[in-house]
């Protein structure tokens, strides 16, 4: 089962970011709407309550979405620079036809494509968003590992398939993910990151520690190790975290699950749950990690 269900990222202005999307990645607005104080304090963001969002899903109409949510811009947020949510990671047919195509947009390109070290059959390439927030967009030529399987690609842009998580103790929050979303840990490797080791000012091929989370044989979460000179994300109090906000995840077995909520459960409206029970909890670095239950 593919447990991601939705990415939050925060915006000055939804509908401008769901149109960016939708012009450059066809992405499809499917709601809008206002979170509401019972959401907003869910997510320890009573702020929020009041302010807008957009929900869209890619081309393929998989039911997995990126909502954009309204925020105050952070003029000290550095991405790919703090812990946290760093990043999401979506299949593409063709990453050569999408470097072309994003070439003339605004997103910038800070990682062309290429294979990922010591992974031939993954070619991906880095693009950030004008609101901070970065994207990885990958092919995979075979979608068959001894031990995963990873999606193969049904429009040319198509879902949000990792989310990757920026981390102070990659060991620690391994072992606290896989305890507290019930999932498999796979061993930690060393690879060359290029546009990690460009954020940091390191030698192209230094070598960061990665590690992936799966469920049954869906991969859907990466935690990597930040160097020293990270720090905690810039947040102003009662506000969502600027870039990648927050994760949303579908769980088979809800109630196995002991939090800690951040609030009790609710169920909240919209598309994103489908009239399901959810809660948040936050998880190392402070991360927000929404959990919906599944049908």
């Amino acid at each position: 089962m593919h447990l991601i269900r939705a990415a939050t990222l925060v915006t000055p202005d939804p509908d401008a970011a769901a149109a960016l999307y939708g012009r450059w990645m066809d992405y499809t607005v499917v709601e809008r709407g206002e979170i509401t104080p019972e959401l907003a304090a869910s997510w320890a963001a009573r702020r929020g309550a009041g302010r807008r969002f957009t929900v869209c899903r890619p081309a393929s109409e998989h039911a997995v979405y990126l909502r954009f949510v309204q925020g105050e811009a952070q003029p000290d947020y550095r991405p790919l620079r703090t812990y946290g949510w760093a990043a999401i990671e979506i299949c593409v047919q063709d990453v050569e036809a999408v470097a072309a195509r994003l070439a003339a947009s605004p997103f910038e390109i800070i990682g062309p494509p290429a294979p990922l070290d010591g992974m031939p059959n993954i070619v991906a390439m880095q693009v950030q968003g004008p609101n901070g927030e970065v994207v990885f967009l990958t092919q995979i030529l075979s979608p068959t590992f001894p031990d995963f399987d990873l999606p193969q690609a049904e429009s040319l842009i198509d879902r949000l398939f990792i989310l990757v998580l920026a981390s102070s103790d990659l060991e620690g929050a391994k072992a606290w993910l896989a305890g507290a979303l019930k999932l498999g840990a796979g061993p930690t490797i060393e690879l060359a990151y290029g546009v990690l080791s460009d954020a940091f000012g390191l030698a192209p091929d230094h070598k960061h520690q990665i590690a992936t989370l799966s469920h049954g044989r869906d991969v859907f979460l990466e935690v990597d190790q930040y160097p020293a000179d990270a720090g905690p994300r810039p947040v102003r109090p009662g506000d969502l975290p600027p870039g990648v906000a927050m994760a949303t995840f579908v769980h088979p077995d809800f109630d196995a699950l002991q939090g800690p909520w951040i609030t009790p459960p609710h169920s909240p409206p919209g598309v994103i749950y489908g009239g399901a029970r959810a809660a948040t909890m936050a998880g190392p670095d402070g991360v927000l990690i929404e959990i919906v239950e599944s049908a």
